[in-house]
């Protein structure tokens, strides 16, 4: 990683930690239906962030709690979605931009959407 790479991955990408937070959070947000869909998602993380298994295991706040079941949720339907393309370098490569998704980010920003 050259100097200048390293410095612009700090910085980020237009407001996210990396390109590929900012692209995920884009596709996410970019279709009418997907939205409402994945806004909905968040209303019930914080709605029953209560249940919790991050409130009661991990000792976590109810925003907190919310934040990391929406990440998972987010992750798990992405991953579920994700194209079978056989050992390939394109499937690794997927796999490597999909490992640098910030979910947590992505869930955080939803969920201060709703307020």
């Amino acid at each position: 990683m050259t100097s200048s790479s390293r410095a612009a991955s700090q910085v980020g990408y237009n407001g996210w930690p990396n390109y590929e937070t900012w692209a995920m959070s884009l596709w996410l947000d970019n279709e009418e239906s997907r939205y409402r869909h994945w806004r909905s998602v968040a209303e019930q993380m914080r709605a029953f962030a209560t249940d919790s298994r991050y409130l009661w295991d991990d000792g976590m706040n109810r925003e907190e709690a919310a934040r990391c079941e929406l990440a998972d949720r987010l992750r798990a339907a992405t991953e579920d979605s994700c194209p079978e393309i056989g050992p390939t370098v394109y499937a690794d490569l997927l796999h490597a931009a999909l490992a640098e998704v910030d979910w947590h980010c992505i869930a955080e920003h939803m969920l201060e959407d709703l307020k």
